[in-house]
Protein backbone atom coordinates (compact mmCIF):
# COMPACT_ATOMS: atom_id res chain seq x y z
CA UNK A 1 0.00 0.00 0.00
CA UNK A 2 1.50 3.05 -1.07
CA UNK A 3 0.27 7.07 0.91
CA UNK A 4 -0.02 9.50 -1.41
CA UNK A 5 0.12 13.10 0.53
CA UNK A 6 -0.17 11.51 3.85
CA UNK A 7 -3.83 10.27 4.41
CA UNK A 8 -5.26 12.18 1.19
CA UNK A 9 -4.85 9.27 -0.99
CA UNK A 10 -3.81 5.48 -0.94
CA UNK A 11 -3.35 3.30 -3.44
CA UNK A 12 -3.49 -0.48 -3.16
CA UNK A 13 -2.38 -2.95 -5.86
CA UNK A 14 -4.04 -0.89 -9.01
CA UNK A 15 -6.38 1.19 -7.64
CA UNK A 16 -6.32 4.35 -6.06
CA UNK A 17 -8.49 5.75 -3.37
CA UNK A 18 -9.06 9.24 -1.67
CA UNK A 19 -10.12 9.81 1.81
CA UNK A 20 -13.85 9.55 2.32
CA UNK A 21 -14.30 9.04 6.13
CA UNK A 22 -11.51 10.46 8.74
CA UNK A 23 -10.48 8.89 12.01
CA UNK A 24 -12.07 11.41 13.90
CA UNK A 25 -15.57 10.92 12.43
CA UNK A 26 -15.24 6.84 12.45
CA UNK A 27 -14.50 7.80 16.16
CA UNK A 28 -17.20 10.22 17.10
CA UNK A 29 -20.11 7.85 15.25
CA UNK A 30 -18.38 4.68 17.06
CA UNK A 31 -19.29 6.61 20.85
CA UNK A 32 -22.71 7.35 19.55
CA UNK A 33 -23.18 4.03 18.45
CA UNK A 34 -21.89 2.34 21.65
CA UNK A 35 -24.21 4.93 23.75
CA UNK A 36 -27.06 3.84 21.95
CA UNK A 37 -26.19 0.28 22.88
CA UNK A 38 -25.27 0.57 26.16
CA UNK A 39 -28.90 2.03 26.87
CA UNK A 40 -30.90 -0.42 25.00
CA UNK A 41 -28.88 -3.51 26.36
CA UNK A 42 -28.70 -2.49 29.74
CA UNK A 43 -29.18 -5.29 32.19
CA UNK A 44 -29.38 -7.80 30.15
CA UNK A 45 -27.11 -11.14 28.74
CA UNK A 46 -25.58 -9.59 25.34
CA UNK A 47 -22.70 -10.99 23.09
CA UNK A 48 -21.53 -9.36 19.97
CA UNK A 49 -20.77 -11.39 17.49
CA UNK A 50 -17.90 -9.67 15.00
CA UNK A 51 -17.72 -10.66 11.25
CA UNK A 52 -14.09 -11.27 10.52
CA UNK A 53 -12.30 -10.23 8.69
CA UNK A 54 -13.61 -6.68 7.96
CA UNK A 55 -14.86 -6.16 10.96
CA UNK A 56 -12.33 -6.45 13.56
CA UNK A 57 -11.32 -3.00 14.24
CA UNK A 58 -14.55 -1.42 14.29
CA UNK A 59 -15.38 -4.44 16.88
CA UNK A 60 -12.49 -3.04 18.77
CA UNK A 61 -13.12 0.25 18.82
CA UNK A 62 -16.86 -0.51 19.69
CA UNK A 63 -16.46 -2.58 22.53
CA UNK A 64 -13.90 -0.01 24.26
CA UNK A 65 -17.05 2.17 24.30
CA UNK A 66 -19.08 -0.60 25.51
CA UNK A 67 -20.09 -0.85 29.81
CA UNK A 68 -22.55 -3.37 29.31
CA UNK A 69 -21.74 -7.21 30.57
CA UNK A 70 -20.89 -9.01 27.59
CA UNK A 71 -19.27 -11.44 25.31
CA UNK A 72 -17.75 -11.50 22.48
CA UNK A 73 -17.31 -14.11 19.69
CA UNK A 74 -16.57 -13.66 15.91
CA UNK A 75 -17.67 -15.46 12.64
CA UNK A 76 -15.64 -15.39 9.22
CA UNK A 77 -17.83 -15.30 5.85
CA UNK A 78 -17.10 -13.76 2.36
CA UNK A 79 -19.04 -12.98 -0.33
CA UNK A 80 -16.57 -10.56 -1.92
CA UNK A 81 -14.03 -11.05 -4.96
CA UNK A 82 -12.29 -8.03 -6.01
CA UNK A 83 -14.39 -5.03 -5.46
CA UNK A 84 -17.62 -6.47 -6.15
CA UNK A 85 -19.99 -8.94 -4.07
CA UNK A 86 -20.28 -12.62 -5.74
CA UNK A 87 -23.39 -12.87 -3.90
CA UNK A 88 -22.72 -16.43 -2.60
CA UNK A 89 -21.58 -16.54 0.84
CA UNK A 90 -19.66 -19.32 2.35
CA UNK A 91 -19.15 -19.62 6.19
CA UNK A 92 -15.66 -20.07 7.00
CA UNK A 93 -15.61 -20.09 10.41
CA UNK A 94 -18.13 -21.22 12.93
CA UNK A 95 -19.21 -20.39 16.04
CA UNK A 96 -17.87 -21.19 19.70
CA UNK A 97 -20.48 -19.86 21.88
CA UNK A 98 -23.92 -20.73 22.56
CA UNK A 99 -26.36 -17.83 21.80
CA UNK A 100 -29.39 -19.77 23.54
CA UNK A 101 -31.48 -16.93 24.82
CA UNK A 102 -28.78 -14.24 24.87
CA UNK A 103 -29.29 -10.80 23.19
CA UNK A 104 -26.94 -11.24 20.07
CA UNK A 105 -25.59 -8.32 18.03
CA UNK A 106 -23.98 -8.98 14.80
CA UNK A 107 -21.54 -6.64 14.29
CA UNK A 108 -20.28 -6.00 10.70
CA UNK A 109 -18.24 -3.32 8.70
CA UNK A 110 -20.16 -2.79 6.22
CA UNK A 111 -23.73 -4.00 5.29
CA UNK A 112 -24.51 -3.83 1.25
CA UNK A 113 -26.55 -6.20 -0.27
CA UNK A 114 -27.40 -8.42 3.13
CA UNK A 115 -26.45 -11.71 1.56
CA UNK A 116 -24.20 -12.20 4.25
CA UNK A 117 -26.38 -11.02 6.92
CA UNK A 118 -29.17 -13.39 5.81
CA UNK A 119 -26.62 -16.15 5.92
CA UNK A 120 -25.39 -14.91 9.29
CA UNK A 121 -29.33 -14.96 10.59
CA UNK A 122 -29.89 -18.41 8.85
CA UNK A 123 -26.47 -19.66 10.65
CA UNK A 124 -27.35 -18.73 13.93
CA UNK A 125 -31.41 -18.85 14.09
CA UNK A 126 -31.57 -22.30 15.58
CA UNK A 127 -29.74 -21.10 18.77
CA UNK A 128 -32.71 -19.51 19.81
CA UNK A 129 -31.17 -16.23 20.45
CA UNK A 130 -33.14 -13.86 23.01
CA UNK A 131 -33.10 -11.01 20.31
CA UNK A 132 -30.83 -10.23 17.41
CA UNK A 133 -29.43 -7.60 16.00
CA UNK A 134 -27.14 -6.06 13.29
CA UNK A 135 -25.06 -3.08 14.45
CA UNK A 136 -22.66 -1.46 11.20
CA UNK A 137 -20.45 0.71 10.83
CA UNK A 138 -21.32 1.05 7.48
CA UNK A 139 -24.72 1.02 5.74
CA UNK A 140 -25.63 1.36 2.01
CA UNK A 141 -29.41 1.25 1.52
CA UNK A 142 -29.40 1.55 -1.84
CA UNK A 143 -27.56 -1.64 -2.47
CA UNK A 144 -29.21 -3.32 0.14
CA UNK A 145 -31.85 -6.50 -0.91
CA UNK A 146 -31.93 -8.76 2.30
CA UNK A 147 -34.34 -9.23 5.06
CA UNK A 148 -32.53 -7.98 8.14
CA UNK A 149 -31.31 -4.18 7.74
CA UNK A 150 -29.15 -2.93 10.88
CA UNK A 151 -30.87 -1.46 14.01
CA UNK A 152 -27.64 0.40 14.50
CA UNK A 153 -25.56 1.68 11.84
CA UNK A 154 -22.57 4.69 11.72
CA UNK A 155 -22.51 5.98 8.41
CA UNK A 156 -25.25 5.69 5.73
CA UNK A 157 -22.96 5.81 2.07
CA UNK A 158 -23.94 4.95 -1.42
CA UNK A 159 -22.96 1.87 -3.27
CA UNK A 160 -19.22 2.95 -3.91
CA UNK A 161 -16.49 0.70 -3.07
CA UNK A 162 -14.49 1.69 -0.17
CA UNK A 163 -11.45 0.43 1.99
CA UNK A 164 -9.94 0.57 5.59
CA UNK A 165 -11.12 0.39 8.81
CA UNK A 166 -10.77 -2.99 8.10
CA UNK A 167 -11.81 -2.99 4.71
CA UNK A 168 -10.37 -4.78 2.01
CA UNK A 169 -9.07 -4.62 -1.40
CA UNK A 170 -8.07 -8.21 -2.37
CA UNK A 171 -7.23 -8.67 1.25
CA UNK A 172 -4.81 -5.60 1.14
CA UNK A 173 -5.31 -2.20 3.00
CA UNK A 174 -7.51 -3.11 6.34
CA UNK A 175 -4.82 -1.26 8.22
CA UNK A 176 -5.74 2.61 7.73
CA UNK A 177 -7.47 4.44 10.79
CA UNK A 178 -9.93 6.08 8.29
CA UNK A 179 -11.96 5.08 5.22
CA UNK A 180 -11.05 5.61 1.67
CA UNK A 181 -13.22 5.25 -1.29
CA UNK A 182 -12.04 4.48 -4.66
CA UNK A 183 -11.15 7.32 -7.26
CA UNK A 184 -13.37 6.11 -10.33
Amino acid sequence: MKVVKKTIEVQIKDKDFKLFISESEIQTEISKLAAKINNDYAGKDVIFLGVLNGAFMFVADLLKNINLECEVSFIKVSSYKGTSTTGNVHELIGLVSSLKDKHVLIVEDIVDTGLTLDKIYSMIDHDEPNSLEVVSLLYKPDSFKGNHPPKYFGFSIPNKFVVGYGLDYMEQGRNTSAIYKLIE
